[in-house]
């Protein structure tokens, strides 16, 4: 298999189960730590801002390659197995049925929250 069809493939399941914590955090046999995992996952990865803005180079892509997939990996492994395959399904279905990525206004914000917080922690550190 070619590197870009690998690489290609990888994204894809990222996307699907980025989209799976979406359905998994409604699901009432999730446990509340997974369903808190699912809700900032979620939220980080359907906002159309990160945390690490993609032109600071190299790290810019850090949050794409590393972050989020230890954030769905994680939430994976507190999510009882039955559930992420009915989620998965659903995924699936859903990517299906639209062809289009879901975004998030809610995560967009608390990045914007997050990093106004930091400018302010900053500048009180700095000024202090």
């Amino acid at each position: 298999m070619p590197l870009a069809e690998s690489v290609r493939n990888w994204a894809r399941r990222i996307k699907r189960d980025a989209l799976m914590l979406w359905f998994a955090r409604r699901h009432p046999d999730t446990p509340l730590l997974a369903k808190a995992i699912c809700v900032f996952t979620v939220a980080y990865a359907l906002s159309p801002i990160d945390l690490i803005p993609d032109f600071v180079p190299v790290l810019g892509y850090i949050d794409d390659v590393l972050l989020l997939p230890s954030l769905i990996w994680l939430a994976v492994r507190l999510i009882p197995p039955h559930v992420v395959q009915e989620c998965r399904a659903q995924a699936e279905a859903w990517m299906e049925e639209k062809k289009s990525r879901p975004s998030s206004r809610a995560g967009a914000i608390a990045i914007v929250l997050l990093w106004l917080a930091v400018l302010v922690g900053a500048a009180w550190y700095w000024y202090r």
